[in-house]
């Protein structure tokens, strides 16, 4: 059996506090996108409870540290699961923002529970993936959702972009998720993102924003000029994603973009 998982970027992201136990309370709206990776499994003859094979872009883990062993492991340690071989192709870059590895994750639980009728429901699919990442739950429904708490509390929200043409830039650059977070102040938003996205597209650039890009810019100043690229080149609105460093832009008109690891799509998923 072979699945997609795919990649997600944030619409904004507010850092509103910091919690006791040293995790962070966001506000975001993760939206899917189209960009995908490939995950099969496939019975096995070896007598080993797994084989994985990694290809595509390299990860550099280890194969027990992946996420998709990981979800692996919990599930096989409260039902059988045969023994199977792993092939996963990455295509969506790592350390981006996009939530690769928690799509992974949240996808091989899916496609377990489906090939091997194992019976679980989503709201106990839920309860692994929040195990495994604080944003793995919303590749569960992949739907566009409005997140609180550490990501992991999703409401479903009315949303359509499809009909823009959308723009990823991944720069060379990598920031670890906590180099990011420890240079962030929180704070609460003045208007809750949940009502900034009802707004039209072309409203969203003076009133969403991400708080990560105050400290990445100054440091990596080449990703301000992106987005800078970006809203020079017509986009209606551009931001850095997540904590990552890739960069996105929604455009009316196909726009004519030459950047490194840049990908152009209309239809979504």
């Amino acid at each position: 059996m072979i699945c997609f998982p795919n990649a997600k970027i944030n619409l904004a992201l507010n850092i509103v506090s910091k919690r006791f136990d040293g995790y962070h309370n966001i506000e975001t709206i993760f939206y899917p996108i189209a960009l995908k990776d490939a995950l099969e499994i496939v019975p096995s003859k070896d007598n080993k409870m797994y084989r994985f094979f990694q290809t595509g872009i390299d990860v550099q883990t280890k194969a027990e540290n992946n996420l998709v062993i990981k979800a692996l492991m919990l599930l096989s340690a409260e039902k059988y699961i045969p023994n199977i071989d792993i092939h996963l192709f990455k295509k969506i870059p790592h350390g981006a923002g996009l939530g690769g590895g928690s799509s992974n994750a949240a996808f091989m639980l899916k496609l377990l529970n489906g090939t091997f009728s194992l019976g679980y429901s989503y709201a106990e699919l839920k309860q692994f993936a929040m195990k495994l990442g604080a944003d793995c739950s919303f590749f569960l429904n992949n739907t566009p959702a409005f997140a609180t708490g550490i990501g992991d509390k999703l409401e479903e929200i009315d949303l359509s972009l499809e009909e823009y043409y959308f723009v990823l830039i991944k720069p060379d650059i990598t920031v670890s998720t906590k180099e990011a977070y420890a240079q962030i102040i929180p704070k609460q938003p003045e208007v809750s993102l949940k009502e900034i996205v009802k707004l039209p597209i072309g409203e969203w650039r003076e009133t969403m924003f991400n708080d990560f890009e105050t400290p990445l810019f100054k440091k990596h100043p080449e990703i301000k000029e992106i987005k800078e690229t970006l809203y020079n080149k017509g986009a209606l609105y551009a931001s850095m994603t997540g904590s990552g460093t890739s960069v996105y832009g929604f455009f009316e008109k196909k726009p004519d973009i030459s950047f490194p690891n840049c990908f152009v799509w209309k239809n979504y998923l």
